[in-house]
């Protein structure tokens, strides 16, 4: 066990989804002091995930929230501390990397930014002021209090379609609502929509304007991006899954910018909104300021090319690459 003060440790970590945890769940079998800090609850996106079949090891897929639950107990079983607190600043510029809180300080050796990201919006007058009274981004969170009504959800890819058919199974109707006229989702899914006879495609229409009546959602005004036709569809509630913009990258590249030198970064996200445009940043930043870094550009990547990266680097570390030094002939 370690002396250290409670607020001092070994390692770091910001962000408590699948990519946070894994860091944390490495260091700590490494016999490193860990806290991971967290200000909702640990999971991440994958917490808001209703089914997810796409992670090895579950032939039957997983639900989103169980799989992150079962992450974090592994993480805690191995000594992680996880915090419930919100980052508010940070301070790289000594030996030890200073991470502030609202209730404290915390120091460490290393910091790991694992922050994820965050929910694209559409950005229509009104969505802010309606969130938490119609407009929701997570089907799973929210889609109960629409039981038995009429829903939309907008957008084109896995997550929408995710959420559409969680939303079928619980609500009157759904309408999805697609700027294109055919999906970007996984072709599995195709079968799955085709079964839900309550899911009515809107093709090749944009949301217009949030419709609202006594401060909650009454409905969804589209244009139909050919002709430039309005359409009003009534509904209780309106589920955005239009994309996630990367946090993390454009975090860490910002702060490159204003000074930080972090001995590595390890960019490889996959597929989000953005995520192109912010692994150009974020390597444009590290070159300017000759900072090493690895990145998967273009729009592949994910948790799974992120450990393989580290254990590489591990191995790499130790040596372990070289045949000899691992006692082969």
């Amino acid at each position: 066990m370690s002396d250290a003060p409670a607020n001092e440790f070994d390692v770091i970590v910001i962000g408590a989804g699948p990519a946070g945890l894994t860091a944390g769940l490495y260091a700590a079998r490494g016999g490193l002091t860990v806290a991971v800090f967290e200000r909702i609850s640990p999971g991440g996106q994958l917490a808001q995930t209703s089914e997810v079949e796409n992670y090895p090891g579950f032939p039957n897929g997983a639900e989103g929230w169980q799989l992150a639950f079962d992450m974090q107990q592994q993480a805690l079983n191995f000594g992680v501390k996880i915090i419930t607190e919100e980052v508010t600043g940070v301070d790289f510029s000594g030996d030890r990397k200073q991470v502030v809180t609202p209730n404290g300080t915390y120091a460490a050796k290393s910091v790991i930014v694992a922050t994820g990201a965050h929910h694209r919006e559409l950005g229509l007058p009104g969505e802010h002021e309606l969130q938490g009274k119609g407009v929701s981004y997570c089907a799973t969170c929210d889609g109960n209090f629409f039981r038995g009504k009429d829903v939309i959800v907008v957008g084109g890819g896995n997550t929408a379609v995710g959420d559409a058919l969680y939303l079928a199974r619980i609500c009157n109707k759904v309408y999805l609502v697609h700027r294109r006229d055919k999906l970007r989702a996984t072709p599995v899914y195709n079968q799955r929509l085709a079964e839900m006879e309550n899911i009515e495609f809107v093709w090749n229409s944009t949301p217009e304007a949030i419709l609202s009546e006594g401060g909650v959602v009454t409905g969804l005004r589209v244009k139909d991006v050919n002709t430039g036709d309005l359409r009003e569809i009534a509904a209780s509630a309106v589920f955005v899954a239009v994309g996630n913009a990367p946090t993390a990258l454009l975090t860490i590249a910002e702060e490159i910018e204003a000074g930080l030198r972090p001995a590595l970064v390890i960019a490889v996200p996959v597929g989000f909104v953005n995520v192109v445009e912010s692994k150009e940043a974020l390597f444009a930043a590290c070159a300017a300021h000759g900072v090493p870094a690895i990145a998967a550009m273009g729009r592949k990547g994910g948790s799974t090319v992120a450990a393989a990266v580290c254990n590489a680097l591990v191995y790499s570390a130790a040596e372990m690459l070289d045949p000899a030094a691992r006692g082969w002939k």
